[in-house]
């Protein structure tokens, strides 16, 4: 029987990368994003349902869902994965960017999970795969909200796994480390304030910091191949770590204690 898997966050980066290597290897696949009207690759794709849903807008979810379920006769596999990335001086964020950070990231990956549930209860078996980050593990100066959403997405989603083995569903956190994606164009939001003086070095290094880190992220295909064996895997296994950087950064990160691993991001950056 052909799976098919509900991808949230399909119109670029990971999300798009995965919706094509899934349909590539014979799945169904029901490639959400918030402006459909705007894709052109996917929906020329066989076996491939495009269709609106904002994980901001619970009515979107609802009917995405329907839609997938009425177009394909069942969902497999729930991919949260659409994102928003809010970096920056915190005193320096507006209230309505603290939000959405929140609203996307946490509120509306539950909101999406809330949704395919009873379904996946009713068929008694699923699995929901949620697109963490070694940021939600490890922390970078200015990310406190982008790090507390992935940090909540590390805990939400072990949490949840005690709960869903009892209807026969598997939970699965995939953390990628950077990647060639347009995070950092319309997902991403950088706050700063050049009038509060004291945290403009920081700034600076920051940037700085970064600039080598991005011109080495690896290409959506491979967080594709990974939740595609996280999608596949029924072992009790949790977390899929996509990417050497994140790979050196995670395993960093559990030799160290806090002080060391603080002081260690201080000094590499320079602070």
């Amino acid at each position: 029987m052909t799976k098919t898997i509900l991808i949230t966050g399909a119109s670029s980066g990971i999300g798009k990368a995965t919706a094509k290597h899934f349909q590539a290897q014979g799945w169904n696949v029901v490639a959400t994003m918030r402006t459909p009207a705007n894709e052109t690759e996917l929906t020329a794709l066989d076996n491939v349902l495009v269709v609106r849903l904002d994980v901001t807008d619970t009515a979107s979810i609802r009917t995405a869902v329907e839609a997938g379920i009425e177009r394909f006769g069942r969902i497999d596999v729930l991919l949260n994965n659409a994102g928003y990335g809010a970096y920056g001086v915190l005193e320096a964020t507006p209230s309505e960017n603290i939000k959405q950070q929140f609203d996307t990231n946490v509120l509306g990956l539950l909101e999406t999970t809330k949704a395919v549930v009873p379904h996946f209860r009713e068929n008694k078996s699923g699995v929901i795969i949620n697109v963490s980050s070694m940021g939600g593990k490890v922390t970078f100066p200015l990310g406190s909200l982008y790090h507390g959403t992935k940090f909540a997405v590390e805990g939400i989603s072990e949490a949840l796994s005690y709960e869903m083995r009892e209807i026969g569903v598997r939970v699965k956190i995939v953390e990628p480390g950077a990647i060639k994606t347009d995070f950092g164009g319309r997902s991403f939001d950088f706050n700063n304030d050049e009038a509060l003086t004291e945290y403009q070095p920081m700034v600076g290094k920051l940037f700085a910091a970064f600039e080598p880190l991005m011109s080495l992220a690896a290409e959506p295909q491979l967080v594709a191949e990974v939740v595609m064996q996280a999608a596949q895997d029924e072992t009790d296994r949790l977390r899929y770590i996509a990417g050497k950087d994140a790979e050196q950064a995670l395993e960093m990160r559990k030799s160290l204690d806090d002080e060391a691993y603080l002081a260690g991001v201080r000094q590499q950056m320079g602070m």
